[in-house]
């Protein structure tokens, strides 16, 4: 029912930006709409963490790591959620993964690498 596609990765500098999205262009509306949406990431060596998300009853949740650096975001009139983010490090480094959660069940994109390097 969710099928989760994401865009944006790549090389950066430490200090950059970088957006990314995730769309979902054949999930039904209304289940995108009550779906719980967010990302994770998996550093080399790391276990895949929670980065930020969107729980179905609104507000945001971040990892302490990334709060005041990230921005979760969605827009439901395109299926899409975003993650800004900006002030990179070299930690920050990770395959990003689109993850959402409906009816009892987890949906994972097929994830975005995000290397900060110089």
């Amino acid at each position: 029912q969710l099928q989760l596609v994401e865009s944006g990765g790549g090389l950066v500098e430490p200090g950059g930006s970088l957006r990314l999205s995730c769309r979902a262009p054949r999930t039904i509306t209304s289940v995108f709409n009550t779906a719980t949406l967010g990302w994770f990431r998996q550093g080399p060596g790391k276990q895949r963490e929670l980065v930020a998300e969107m729980p179905t009853g609104g507000g945001t949740n971040y990892a302490d790591s990334v709060k005041g650096r990230f921005t979760i975001s969605r827009d439901n009139s395109r299926k899409t959620i975003y993650l800004q983010m900006s002030g990179l490090k070299p930690e920050d480094t990770a395959v990003y993964y689109c993850h959402g959660r409906w009816s009892g069940r987890e949906y994972w994109g097929e994830g975005t690498l995000v290397t900060v390097s110089s």
